[in-house]
This record gives structure tokens, C-alpha cells and sequence, in this order.
């Protein structure tokens, strides 16, 4: 005899208690609905089931059945964002083959011009930067900034080049502020295969942007600001997690400082009085092709997308002390 909804309701919030979404809840919940096809809460349950299997497509379909009967259901609307989230960032078997960057990528970067280069991977670098702006720590970004309502941390058109072997995204709007940047670098011309994620200054007034007397100003003011930030709450904060993730400076076209402690490096950052002349100023995390583990991070679109996140929401607080000081 059929278990009547009164007793699977019963099951299922016992295995929620438990935080138990598993097999079992995924049984219980799927029943109650085809009971009661009426059950807000058992769709809302199913969808928190199947998006902790990472069976994403039928948890959007449970979130949106529960949103289809009540849509002011703010546990249902909190999980249909994380399950697309999530999804962002967990490409299937076919995906993963073309969205890494791997030694191909960069042969592409080293062989092209840069313009051509960010044509022929444009399917990596986009689906990169959607996964990073699917993350709870880019939409925190996109709100300090004051960006309106639908806007993206990284556009389409972020993805830049200026020089052989070299492209770079920016998040919207960061030209003259202190930029979220994401950096691909190959060899040749350079040192090494390599990608930085951090926080930039691009000091220089060089470039085709009409407002760069100004804006050079404005980034100077803003490097100046981070300055007084990282030496008043967050040196030691800051050097150690450069010294937890591989962090590094870089100084203008220079690789990065690899030869630098972090306590140095801070020490060189705060020191700068020639922001203008360096014309690109950088701290963050570096990852190399040839580096077992890092090379499995770039070949990964999932893992690299995490990587950016931690990248960013460990330097956000300073980011934001910098952005919004009055």
C-alpha cells in the first residue's frame, strides 16, 4: 500500500532535519508531488534535493513548479539562483573540452595577434567570465559599484590586448578604478604560460580613451587610497593570504615578482611613489601551465571560475575599502 502524503510529508521533513538530501529525499519529495502535484513546499524540497545531486536541470524544474504556485516564495527564489550558479560553473563532459585553457590555448595567444587571439578563444574566455559572474561575490561587486539592475561584472567586450602573448579582462567600467583583472600571459614572448586574477591599477594615460588626463588622475587617487588601506588595516592580512595562494606583485610589463616574500612585496606596494611611470600596478594570485596543480585549475573551466571567486572575495574587503572611501 502507497505511503499517504501525510506520511511523506512526514519523511521529508525528517530527512531535511537531518540535512539528508540524498536518494532518499529525492524519493520522498518526487512521491509527494506526484500525489499532490499542489505542494509548494515538497517542490521546493525536490529542488534543494536535486541541485545538491547536481542534477541542475530537474532542480530548476522543481524551483520553477514552486514558483509557478506561490512566486513569492523566497526560498524557492534564493535556490533557483544558486542552482544556476552552480551550473555556470560545473560544465558537462563536452563543455569541459572547450572552455580549459591548456597548452593549445596559449599556443593561440602566442601565435596570434591579440585581437585575433581573443577572436579564436572567445568561447573560453566568455564562458569563463559567465561563470564568474554567476558568483554571489561578483553581484556584491556589481552593487558597489552601483551598476543598474540585469548589469554583469564582466561584459562581452571586457577582454582586451595591447601587446604580443598578452590579453587581459577588466570588470565593467574599471579602466580608471582599482579593477578586478584577469590576465593570460604565453611564452613566448614571456616567461611562462600563466594567469593572473586579482586587483590592478592601470596608471598609464596611454590609450585611445578621451577622458585620459583625468582618468589617470582619478586611478592615481584611487592607488594612493589603497595604499593608506593596506597599511592601515590590511598588511598583515594581506600577506598572508599572498603567502597561503601564490600571490605576487607585478610592476608595469615585468613578470611577476616571484623573487619578492609577500612582507616584501607589501612593503614594495606601500613604498611606491611612481605609480605613474610604472604604469600598471598588480597583487594577486598567479597560476602557471607547467605547475601540476595549477595546470588542472586553468584546464578547467569549473575549477578556474572557483579559483576567480576566491580571488575576489578574499580581496574585496580591500577593494571596497579603496572603491568607497569618502
Amino acid at each position: 500500500m502507497a505511503a499517504s502524503v501525510a506520511d511523506l510529508e512526514r519523511q521529508a521533513l525528517d530527512l531535511m532535519k537531518r540535512a539528508d538530501f540524498g536518494a532518499d529525499a529525492v524519493r520522498v519529495n518526487a512521491e509527494i508531488v506526484s500525489q499532490a502535484p499542489r505542494q509548494e513546499s515538497a517542490w521546493t524540497r525536490l529542488g534543494r534535493c536535486y541541485m545538491e545531486q547536481r542534477q541542475f536541470d530537474d532542480a530548476i524544474n522543481a524551483l520553477r513548479s514552486a514558483l509557478a504556485l506561490n512566486p513569492s516564495n523566497g526560498v524557492a527564489t534564493g535556490l533557483l539562483s544558486e542552482v544556476r550558479r552552480r551550473r555556470a560553473q560545473t560544465p558537462n563532459a563536452a563543455e569541459r573540452a572547450t572552455t580549459g585553457f591548456t597548452a593549445r590555448e596559449f599556443a593561440v595567444l602566442e601565435t596570434h595577434a591579440p585581437d585575433d587571439a581573443i577572436r579564436r578563444l572567445r568561447p573560453r574566455l566568455d564562458a569563463l567570465l559567465d561563470a564568474i559572474n554567476a558568483s554571489s561575490v561578483a553581484a556584491r561587486i556589481v552593487q558597489a559599484l552601483g551598476a543598474e539592475g540585469g548589469a554583469k561584472l564582466f561584459h562581452a567586450n571586457s577582454v582586451h590586448g595591447d601587446e604580443a602573448g598578452h590579453i587581459h579582462a577588466f570588470h565593467y567600467g574599471g579602466r580608471w578604478e582599482p579593477q578586478f583583472n584577469i590576465g593570460w600571459f604565453s611564452s613566448p614572448p614571456h616567461a611562462a604560460n600563466s594567469m593572473r586574477i586579482g586587483i590592478g591599477f592601470h596608471t598609464s594615460a596611454a590609450g585611445r580613451d578621451p577622458d585620459r588626463a583625468t582618468g589617470q588622475a582619478r586611478v592615481l587617487a584611487f592607488f594612493d587610497r589603497f595604499q593608506r588601506t593596506v597599511e592601515r588595516s590590511w598588511k598583515r592580512e594581506l600577506a598572508h593570504w599572498m603567502s597561503a595562494n601564490r600571490g605576487f606583485i607585478q610592476y608595469g610589463r615585468r613578470p611577476p615578482a616571484t623573487d619578492l616574500l609577500p612582507d616584501a612585496a607589501i612593503d614594495r606596494i606601500l613604498g611606491c611613489r611612481n605609480a605613474a611611470d610604472l604604469e600598471w600596478i598588480f597583487v594577486g594570485r598567479w597560476l602557471w601551465l607547467d605547475d601540476i596543480d595549477d595546470g588542472k585549475t586553468l584546464a578547467d573551466r569549473a575549477k578556474l571560475a572557483r579559483a576567480a571567486d576566491d580571488v575576489f572575495r578574499a580581496l574585496l574587503p580591500i577593494w571596497l575599502a579603496t572603491y568607497k572611501e569618502n
